[in-house]
């Protein structure tokens, strides 16, 4: 079963990858660099699954905000996530892994979510 979850997800990577991304509104971007978050976000394909503000595949990255928000490990958390993937967090669709994005990478791309309201 989970092979297939894993299928399905590369397969809407595949098909939604190249759709336009959903932008923050003027005064939502947060702390990170965010035309730099943004650009490495399109790089990675991340917006084949996720939006800033709404559900697609994955959560939004402001519901992801929400969730760890206070949490203290939260950047560390979310960088590891995106590099070895996981289940379970947000419902039965697995997050692929995505080991070839730099730890630096990686972890920009957690704290412009984190940074999301």
């Amino acid at each position: 079963m989970r092979i297939q979850y894993i299928c399905l997800a590369s397969l809407l990577v595949a098909l939604y990858g190249c759709q336009p991304e959903s932008r923050p509104q003027a005064g939502e971007q947060g702390g990170a660099s965010n035309p730099d978050a943004l650009q490495l976000a399109k790089k990675n394909n991340c917006f084949a699954c996720h939006s800033v503000d709404k559900k697609v595949v994955g959560p939004s990255w402001k519901d992801v905000a929400a969730k760890y928000r206070g949490d203290a490990g939260a950047e560390a958390k979310l960088a590891e996530k995106i590099a070895k993937g996981g289940s379970g967090s947000w419902g039965a669709m697995p997050m692929p892994p995505f080991p070839l994005i730099s730890e630096e990478d990686r972890k920009t791309l957690a704290r412009y979510a984190l940074s999301l309201k």
